[in-house]
């Protein structure tokens, strides 16, 4: 600023130009109009100039003299100046050059003359003045100054006002005193207090002192005094000090500020006379004390908590106590006055809100409405705002109310007229008020009323513009009802009245809303206020308290304290019952019956928590062996259950959790929703049904309820109406449908990757279980029109939304019954006949109009290539009927209708029970019969209409282009197994189904095939079945035998149900089926022989299960027998080797699985129960050859009608199991190939004929056998009678009717050929018992078989036929090289050297295989098996290794000239053997291990030692076999030999054998 007023230059050139440039400025400066600028100007040129003058760069005469020119241009300059030397008084002052001081004083001292000496000593300091003479003493000059400002400021004119102007006081306070209810106003006596004032010079701030002190008084004349007070009032600060010092009059240790100096200061507020910050700062607390206190408070809160929460020693806990109620005793001591709340308080009583929210906003939230006398002025105020709103939108019809009078204040809030006026005040209001609303209840009401008008106005407001507008109002409402409704009920003690009415207001909101307002007050309200926070831990420990009481005795009483504690927190409470419940499951019950005294938003609440505990992502669903799901889930799922049933919960919430968990892709929460179909519709799913209560499932609805569960479920009418209309009114009927379906495979491949198999298992049954269970009750609670609506057609639920079709017919299954039944009513009332024949008519054309699309949709559902075999019409028939369409179950409707009987008796027969109760019993018990009876006789019409469609149909159903095989494979494949494992009442249908099928006469359906193929490889079946799967696999097993055992049965049922019938034709010729070709037909004796076929089939299949130790397997294979013990085993061999290998598992699996223990042991125990029903296999089936064709030719195609089919096949001409063993391994071929079966039907002839038949096709032989065996029989039977007595026995006796048979069938040939059989029979009898000890083996062996299998067989890579042990099919690769050997080796050959060869080769391959197994385990078998092997002999076994040496080659030599001698036998011979070999190695060797223990383990030992060092010279041999075209080369001597080497084995029922076979001969 210096350099741009007076730059240097014009000081070096002072003299030159410099002066008059500084005039020039000055006289510029002057000359303008005088304003701060130009004047700041004016004084900083003077002030450089003499700033120049002190540093000594301008001298003082030469600047005083240019000072002097310069006064003259304006007046005020002398006072500018002056100003100037005032600031450089001050700065030169502080500097320590002296010199610069003393220029300052010679400056200042030659401008005396220019500037008054009065305005110097004003503005100078008195020590520079002194200096300048301008006074003689600063010291005397400063206390003049003291007296004289003394005098002016400080003292009074006047000493004692009152006192001396008494009587002016005294009228003022008359004058303001009178009645004002006059004519008096406040300008009146604004004149006559003027007048005082000016009379008796009265202090015009003592007159406003007064005038407060007078209005206080008399507040409630704010209409006079506020206007008196504008008018006399000069300044707003002096109001508001006189009014501060009143406040801090009172602010002693013990004062109290009046209300109604609070209602003074409220009305100058108000009418804004003072200023809310000016008085603020005069009152106390402070805001940091308040905010203190605040964290203060909730600290405690939360320490009470936590007090509450803790396990306490009881004496600790009465110390504690005390010392709460002493601080208690503390607290409740007066509080210190808090004058801002005091403030607020009477702001809001007067309606000033506006200053009310600037205060709160200075506190913590809910600080201020924290005081109860603060939140019930706001809920007065708000009373007043909403009235007129609430008397036209809030109040229900018949109430009347109490009127409010508004406020008289102008200033005031505006009361509402609509609901958005309430934007502008009240939701404010309601937010500050927060849960402290609780103080007023009536208040409460009002805004959960107007709520609730708003809602029904929002609901039926129909334009989207005025809707958008209300959306806001709608999140306002939201929002109040989070941050002040709920957490005010917490604070409302027990109050159900509140609750209700708040019902009234949420039901109207969807359930999202409602529990997201539930997830708040459950997870954060309780946070935010210490109130709540002391709340929460005394409803914690209230509940504790009512859970640790609560038993079935005292559910009455403690539900009603529960009830209370709901009222107001329940979210705690049940949150604190639910982990209760999740730990001890024993609790249900009696929390379900305790519930009853809940209010309807408490019932709402429970469900939003079971959910939340539900969803919990802390929680595990699996226990921590990953194999089940956790009992917490399961106890909850109960619960749901239970409550949803009993009580009237909106189910809405947990039906979409339960579709969101399947659509994540998670199926653990499908145990909920079937507990709650279950309980609600009263439809149970379990695959543990008695067979009663599964033959009532068949009937109709009120069987069902009647008969088919195992808890009677009543009164689920209403219950399951709920259920309905949830599932319809959020359109979750199909989607929960849909997505159980797909997750059935979602199970196994989505989630089934890291679960345990078990696990696995498991949710995949409880999925199916509850789609089941699930469709079962939308088909019968669903109306016809409903149902149809929602459920898509079969094509467009596979295509589209790619359901399993077993699912997607299950779902439109009825549908089809509706529609049917519908178009029939329709068609029956369009033409009123009542003849039986016109109904029967009616309804086959309704089943053709509605069934007709559907064989159009499910046309898409498979290849072109499998309509060529089924028509699309017996594929829908299949699908679209069920148990019900069949049969009616008269039984059980008779049954049930007994029952009901009994009841009226019992009834009657109470002497104790109510005449009316009596009544209203036998009433019940009357109508359920009569809608029983009803009930069958319709079922019986319905079933004679279908039966009849269905004879009508089947003409139709079967076009058979390929094989009878492939035709049955499709039916198997497409409808017969994936339906089977569906239900319990499906597998029975299935069975039903193709005895109906039989039963029709159905053409091209080859019955006996099917039932063979279900009976041969179950294998792969049971293993691929879940463990409830396989329960229904087994009933639908138990099914199909129960019709093969009644007609195995007797003859007479056999020649009338299947004598004459397509299905058991055993040749199809071209010209169809004429019905009078007896011979054509399976005849009764054979039919015994293919079931005791199927019943060994089974056998070998249950053993390979049992064996393969996997846990699978063995599982399901053990339910699958459990389910089938009433119709097998009933062969006594079959049953012992079951009962033997299941005895194993028991063993085995005792400690390592418990739960196979558990069901190997129960079925162990129900099979021995069995066994005195079962017989002998001479009583089951005669083992005779006859020579009539069976099923191994049923696989032939109708080109075959020239050929008999398989000369002797497996059913009829194979006595024995071995051969029907071979049979299997020619069908698996044709399986494994099926140019074989297609293509080539003479192949299959040859196959079945070589591997399946033991006989030629020739009736001489066999009636030469059967006269023969006539006179041995007798000889038989009084054996069997001496040895038979036991089971072992009895297997004994059975081998030695099997020799003595083969004995019979010899006798054509020569002598010497005889005797060289003797010894082959040995020899094979050697082999078989080897085979049955070797059976014995642990599973352990089988492994390690597998493996050595390959290394000890270089042309075969399977065991050989006879063995139980492994029904494994061979590979195809395996199986055409050995077909290719043998036939290399038959090439030159006649067909009995071929068939003695395949005999040895099989002998050796199986013999080789299991001979290193079997010498691990020898010593073992010796000791429990061998009673006459003694020990020094078995001591040489172990130690003299040489010796054995010695004897195997004795042994081989001997055998080479076995070997040789069958070369010489003719075809018979060698059939003959080769059935004996397979008898003995498969079923009755391994059966005989109990029959006959001596036997086999020594025997075994020799020929699998002697076997095991001839492995490279037995391959030789059979070239040399080949070559030999036989001779006698064995003399009797040498049988003789063979006969001492079986003796010393110690098999002393083989020497009984041996020679009753001689005595024969």
């Amino acid at each position: 600023m210096a350099a741009s007023v007076l730059p240097t230059d014009w000081i070096k050139n002072w003299e030159k130009s410099g002066k008059n440039d500084f005039l020039q400025l000055c006289q510029d400066l002057a000359g303008k109009p005088s304003s701060e600028v130009f004047l700041k100007d004016l004084q900083t040129a003077l002030y450089e100039l003499c700033w120049h003058v002190v540093q000594g760069s301008l001298k003082v005469d030469v600047a005083a003299s240019l000072l002097a020119d310069v006064m003259e241009l304006r007046e005020d300059l002398p006072s500018i100046l002056a100003d100037v030397f005032c600031v450089l008084d001050i700065e030169t002052g502080c500097l320590e050059e002296k010199h610069k001081r003393d220029h300052f004083t010679q400056l200042v001292g030659a401008c005396l003359f220019c500037v008054p000496d009065a305005v110097l000593k004003e503005r100078l300091d008195p020590e520079t003045l002194e200096s300048l003479g301008l006074i003689k003493q600063a010291q005397q000059f400063n206390q003049k100054i003291v007296k004289i400002k003394t005098k002016l400021f400080y003292k009074q004119q006047k000493f004692n006002l009152l006192r001396e102007e008494n009587e002016g006081y005294a009228k003022l306070v008359t004058e303001l005193g009178q009645d004002l209810t006059g004519n008096v106003t406040s300008h009146l006596v604004l004149e006559s207090i003027k007048s005082l004032i000016g009379c008796f010079n009265l202090d015009p701030n003592r007159v406003l002192d007064i005038i407060l002190e007078v209005y206080e008084c008399r507040s409630d004349q704010d209409e006079f005094f506020i206007p008196l007070i504008k008018s006399y009032m000069c300044e707003h600060q002096t109001l508001c000090h006189i009014l501060g010092f009143k406040f801090k009059f009172h602010q002693e240790p013990n004062g109290e500020t009046p209300s109604s100096l609070y209602h003074v200061a409220a009305a100058l507020l108000q009418h804004n006379l003072i200023a809310l910050e000016d008085l603020y700062v005069h009152l106390l607390p402070l805001d940091s004390t308040i905010v203190e206190e605040h964290k203060r408070e909730i600290l405690e809160a939360k320490q009470i908590a936590r007090k509450l929460t803790m396990v306490v020693v009881p004496s600790e806990k009465s110390d504690d106590k005390e010392k709460d109620k002493e601080k208690e005793e503390e607290k409740s001591e007066k509080p210190p006055d808090n004058q801002k709340l005091g403030l607020l308080e009477a702001l809001l009583r007067i309606g000033d809100w506006q200053h009310a929210q600037n205060i709160m906003e200075q506190m913590p939230a809910y600080y201020a409405t924290s005081h109860k006398a603060i939140a019930i002025a706001l809920c007065q105020l708000l009373h007043l705002i909403v009235e007129p709103l609430y008397r036209r939108a809030g109040v229900p019809k018949g109430a009347k109310g109490c009127l409010l009078k508004p406020l008289r204040s102008k200033q005031a809030p505006t009361p509402v007229e609509t609901f958005e006026d309430l934007f502008k005040e009240v939701f404010t209001m309601l937010g500050y008020l927060g849960p402290h609303l609780s103080h007023d209840p009536i208040l409460f009401a009002k805004i959960v009323r107007l709520g609730k008008n708003f809602m029904k106005e929002y609901q039926s407001e129909s334009k989207q513009d005025t809707k958008d507008k209300m959306d806001s109002l709608l999140s306002c409402f939201l929002s109040i009802a989070d941050q002040v409704l709920l957490p005010s009920l917490t604070l409302m003690e027990c109050n159900a009245c509140m609750s209700e009415e708040l019902w009234g207001f949420f039901k109207l909101f969807p359930y999202q809303y409602r529990y997201r307002l539930y997830g708040q007050w459950k997870n954060e309200t309780y946070s935010n206020h210490p109130l709540l926070v002391k709340v929460k831990a005394q409803t914690v420990d209230r509940a504790k308290y009512i859970m640790k009481r609560l038993t079935k005795e005292n559910v009455k009483p403690s539900g009603r304290q529960i009830g209370k504690l709901s009222h107001s927190n329940p979210t705690i409470l049940f949150d604190y019952i639910l982990s209760q419940i999740q730990w001890y499951d024993n609790l249900i019950t009696p929390v379900v019956d305790s519930l009853k005294y809940l209010t309807s938003l408490n019932y709402d609440v429970l469900a939003y928590c079971i959910i939340e505990a539900l969803a919990n992502p802390e929680k595990e669903k699996m226990k921590h062996d990953d194999t089940t799901i956790s009992s917490w889930l399961q106890s909850l799922a109960s619960l749901c259950g239970a409550v949803f049933r009993k009580y009237p919960i909106e189910l809405a919430g947990l039906l979409q959790y339960v579709t969101n968990q399947l659509k994540a892709g998670k199926s653990f929460d499908l145990l909920i929703l079937k507990e709650v179909v279950q309980k609600m519709a009263g439809i149970e799913i379990t695959d543990e049904m008695t067979v009663e209560q599964l033959e009532a499932m068949t009937g109709g609805e009120q069987l069902k309820a009647e008969g088919g569960y195992f808890g009677q479920i009543r009164n689920t009418k209403k219950s399951s109406q709920r259920l309905k209309d949830a599932l319809l009114d959020h359109e979750l009927a199909l989607p929960l449908c849909l997505l159980m379906a797909q997750q059935r495979n979602g199970v196994v491949f989505s989630e089934g990757g890291e679960k345990h198999l078990k696990l696995v298992g498991k949710l995949y049954d409880q999925c199916h279980d509850t789609l089941v269970q699930f469709g079962g009750f939308l088909a019968s609670n669903l109306s016809t029109e409903d149902y149809i609506k929602r459920v898509p057609s079969v094509d467009i639920l596979c295509n589209q939304f790619h359901t399993p079709h077993d699912a997607a017919f299950f779902l439109s299954r009825p549908m089809y019954a509706h529609q049917i039944l519908s178009k029939y009513d329709e068609l029956k009332k369009a033409e009123k006949g009542n003849r039986q024949q016109q109904k029967v008519h009616k309804y086959i054309a309704a089943c053709e109009q509605v069934m007709a699309p559907v064989h159009e949709a499910v046309v898409s559902l498979h290849p072109p290539k499998v309509w060529d075999d089924i028509r699309p019409q017996f594929y829908a028939t299949f699908w679209s009927l069920t148990m019900y369409d069949l049969a009616v179950p008269h039984s059980a409707y008779d049954r049930e209708v007994n029952k009901l009987k009994m009841q009226i008796k019992a009834i009657d027969e109470n002497t104790e029970m109510p005449l009316n109760k009596k009544k209203k019993e036998k009433e019940r018990c009357t109508a359920l019969q009569d809608k029983l009876q009803e009930e069958e006789k319709k079922q019986l019409e319905h079933v004679q209409r279908v039966l009849h469609r269905l004879k009508l149909e089947k003409d139709n159903w079967l076009l058979a282009k390929s094989t009878k095989n492939e035709t049955i494979t499709k039916f198997l494949q497409l409808c017969l197994f994936p339906r089977c494992v569906f239900s319990a009442i499906d597998a029975v249908y299935c069975a039903r189904f193709v005895e109906l099928v039989h039963q029709q006469k159905t053409p091209n359906f080859c019955t006996l095939l099917c039932y063979d193929r279900v009976f041969s490889d179950i294998i792969y079946t049971v293993a691929s079945c879940t463990e409830n799967e396989s329960r229904r696999y087994g009933r639908f097993l138990c099914c199909m035998l129960e019709t093969v055992t009644r007609w195995h049965s007797d003859k007479a049922i056999y020649e009338k149900e299947c004598g004459n019938y397509p299905g058991f034709l055993t040749i199809f010729r071209a010209s169809g089926f004429d019905g009078g070709n007896k011979a054509d037909q399976l005849d009764y004796e054979n039919f015994r022989h293919v079931v005791h076929k199927w019943h060994y089939k089974l056998t070998k299949a249950s053993v390979h299960c049992l064996e393969t130790g996997e846990y699978t397997h063995i599982r399901n294979i053990l339910i699958v027998l459990t389910k089938i013990l009433p119709y097998y085993p009933k062969v006594l061999n079959l049953g012992q080797a079951l009962e033997c290998r299941v005895h194993k598992i028991c063993q085995e699996e005792k400690e390592k699985r418990p739960d196979l223990y558990a069901l190997a042991m129960g079925y162990s125990g129900q099979l021995k129960s069995r066994k005195v029903h079962m017989v002998p296999e001479n009583e089951f089936h005669h083992k005779e050859p006859v020579s009539i064709a069976t099923t191994g030719g049923l696989q032939n195609g109708p080109g075959n009608s020239s050929k008999p089919a398989a000369a002797a096949a497996s059913a009829t001409s194979k006595n024995e199991e071995g051969t029907a063993e071979d049979a299997e391994k020619s069908k698996d071929k044709s399986q494994v190939a099926p140019k074989t079966a297609s293509k080539n039907p003479t192949t299959v002839n040859k196959a079945s004929s070589s591997n399946g038949s033991s006989t030629p096709n020739s009736t001489k032989g066999s009636k030469e056998k059967e006269d023969k065996e006539k006179s041995g029989k007798e000889k038989k039977e009084k054996k069997e009678k001496n040895s038979g007595s036991t089971p072992e026995a009895k297997a004994g006796g059975k081998e030695k009717q099997r020799e003595e048979k083969a004995g019979d069938s010899k006798e054509k040939t020569p002598k010497a050929d005889k005797d060289k059989r003797k010894d082959d029979k040995k020899d094979e009898k050697n082999k078989s018992d080897g085979k049955s000890t070797d059976k014995e083996s642990s599973k352990e062996r089988d492994v390690s078989k597998e493996g050595k299998l390959k290394e000890s067989s270089k042309g075969e890579k399977n065991p050989g036929p006879g063995s139980l042990k492994s029904p494994v099919p061979r590979s195809e690769g395996a199986e055409s090289e050995r077909e290719q050997k043998r036939r290399k080796l038959d090439a030159h050959s006649s067909p009995s050297h071929s068939s003695a060869v395949k005999l040895i080769c099989r002998l050796r391959s199986f013999l080789q295989d299991n001979l290193n197994d079997f010498k691990d385990s020898v010593s073992k078998h010796h000791a429990n098996h061998s009673t006459g092997l003694s020990k020094s002999e078995a001591d040489k076994k172990e130690s003299e290794k040489s010796r054995d040496r010695s004897k195997e080659r004795e042994k081989k030599e001997d055998r080479k000239d076995r070997k040789r001698d069958y070369s010489n036998n003719d075809r018979e011979m060698s059939q003959e053997a080769k059935r004996r070999k397979d008898e003995n190695g498969t079923s009755s060797s391994k059966h005989s291990k109990s029959a006959s223990p001596p036997d086999s383990p020594r025997s075994n030992d020799k020929d699998n030692s002697k076997r095991s060092k001839s492995t490279s010279k037995d391959k030789t041999e059979l070239a040399k076999t080949d070559k030999t075209s036989g001779g006698k080369k064995e003399s009797r001597h040498d049988k003789e030999k063979s006969e001492k080497k079986r003796d010393s084995t110690g098999a002393k029922e083989d020497k009984k054998h041996h020679k009753s076979s001689e005595k024969h001969r």
